[in-house]
């Protein structure tokens, strides 16, 4: 039943709790409620920010559920998809903002696609990686199902690109690096995307690419009768792809090709692929026979840049990069070397800075430091500059590897911490005992004594040690000196 007096929505409200009932009574009497009507106390409650104008609305039209998902409180609608809606929420007990994923009402009485839709939900709680949006609840609720996911504030890079056109090349390329990291961790956890597109890569604001929607693919759309019967849901683009291609579920070499165009369109500004809600033309072989190269469609961008699109876009799968870590290893290979002739193109400047003032000692040679936090860099570059060292600085792990990667090396060692960067630091730290590339890099792990579980994950070995926070110059010259391989 609709709420006509502000009485009526007075008591709706409080019966679904959406305000607290000191702050519901406050405004009502303050308000003057009893002589207002429904809409009208109702703004009230929008104006204190009590309501959102999205619940409003929906109170008005006497709706009595959707409120409430979980312990999230819906706040209002930010997406929809074609099997889904997406609401910004609240997490009623911290206040955390939150986002909601909610399977459309039409498949509510679709037993397989509510079981597929939790099923992929519970497989993507498993993946936790800074570069992938992590789903934090699977439930049901008033018959909806429904994930609880992080919240990132930001856009799409389908949005990025359509408001700024093709990105810069630097740029583009970190972005795509971010997104093969997330990718190529999934994989290692035998977890394939299925619907990788523009639109499933979000940019934060503050310029981290994450992947969304792992796997969700199977409960939007799963093939078409015009290809045959589908073994593994997917959508129709990895469908058609594969068919032509004469690969069946081959989907870590899929995801690959589709990430190569979300690259193309990142450094071109347009789709390599003709694009269409028309399921005919997404499931047209020639559609990806027809592509045109990213070098004629760009002739202007570096070749390695579009080297690596082109691999990752190779018609006949075996061509392709083989792995997320092939692709992952050619990027940071591109990147360490933009970074380089960026430094050697500040070396004639920097280094009159950097010389020691007459009668100074030499330094004992460079290192590279990993801090996200201003003031916490600026006490760790006074430190190590004190015990003789010159310092280089970044917040990004990621571009720290990729730096080590180039030659030459760009610091005698690395140092990491995890003060603002957390379990990002520890797995930046752990890529250099696992990747041959980078096995010998020398890196000290700097962590508090309160992130216990943070050392326990780190691995340590000859060349790599952890070092308790605050620093002491003994023991920090120390694990130096050890990992350096240094003698008295």
């Amino acid at each position: 039943m609709k709420p006509s007096t502000a009485d009526n929505l007075l008591h709706l409200v409080g019966d679904l709790d959406l305000v607290a009932v000191g702050l519901l009574a406050e405004a009502f009497s303050e308000s003057g409620g009893h002589s207002l009507d429904a809409a009208a106390f109702g703004q009230v409650l929008v104006r204190r920010e009590l309501l959102t104008g999205y619940q409003l609305e929906r109170l008005l039209r006497g709706e009595h559920g959707g409120y409430f998902f979980g312990r999230a409180k819906i706040l209002y609608q930010i997406g929809a998809g074609s099997f889904a809606r997406v609401y910004r929420a609240i997490h009623r007990d911290t206040g955390a903002v939150l986002a909601v994923k909610v399977l459309r009402n039409r498949f509510a009485n679709d037993p397989e696609k509510c079981r597929a839709f939790q099923h992929e939900g519970e497989m993507g709680r498993l993946l936790r990686h800074p570069n992938i949006v992590a789903i934090e609840d699977v439930g049901q609720e008033g018959g909806a199902s429904y994930l609880t996911m992080e919240f990132v504030e930001g856009q799409t890079l389908r949005e990025l690109v359509k408001i700024r056109g093709a990105v810069d090349v630097a740029k583009a390329l970190d972005l795509i690096h971010q997104a093969v990291c997330g990718l190529e961790y999934a994989h290692r956890r035998g977890v394939t995307h299925r619907d990788m597109k523009a639109s499933n890569v979000i940019i934060s604001s503050t310029g981290r690419a994450k992947l969304v929607d792992f796997g969700l693919a199977g409960v939007d759309e799963s093939g078409d009768k015009m290809l045959g019967r589908v073994e593994k849901p997917r959508t129709i683009d990895y469908v058609a792809l594969e068919k032509a291609t004469g690969v069946r579920d081959d989907s870590i070499r899929s995801d690959i090709y589709f990430l190569g165009t979300v690259a193309y369109l990142a450094l071109a500004g347009a789709s390599p692929l003709t694009e269409s809600r028309d399921r005919s033309v997404r499931g047209d072989p020639r559609r990806f026979t027809q592509v045109m190269p990213l070098g004629t469609k760009c002739p202007d961008l570096p070749r390695d840049a579009v080297d690596i699109v082109s691999r990752m876009m190779q018609f006949d799968p075996i061509e392709r990069y083989q792995t997320a870590t092939d692709a992952r290893v050619a990027l940071e290979a591109s990147l360490a070397r933009r970074a380089g002739g960026a430094a050697e193109a500040a070396a004639p400047a920097a280094s009159a800075a950097r010389a020691p003032a007459k009668g100074a000692a030499a330094t004992k040679g460079s290192v590279m430091l990993v801090e996200a936090g201003e003031k916490a860099q600026q006490a760790l570059r006074e430190f190590f500059t004190k015990l003789g060292y010159r310092v280089l600085l970044t917040e990004n792990p990621q571009r720290a590897l990729a730096r080590f990667l180039g030659t030459p090396v760009p610091a005698d060692f690395l140092v990491i911490s995890t003060r603002d960067l957390g379990a990002t630091a520890v797995e930046a730290f752990n890529r250099l005992s696992t990747d041959a590339y980078l096995a010998g890099v020398p890196a000290v792990l700097l962590a508090s004594p309160r992130q216990t579980d943070l050392v326990a994950a780190a691995k340590v070995d000859a060349r790599r040690k952890v070092v308790t926070l605050p620093l002491q110059q003994a023991s920090i010259t120390s694990a130096i000196d050890e990992i350096l391989q240094r003698t008295g």
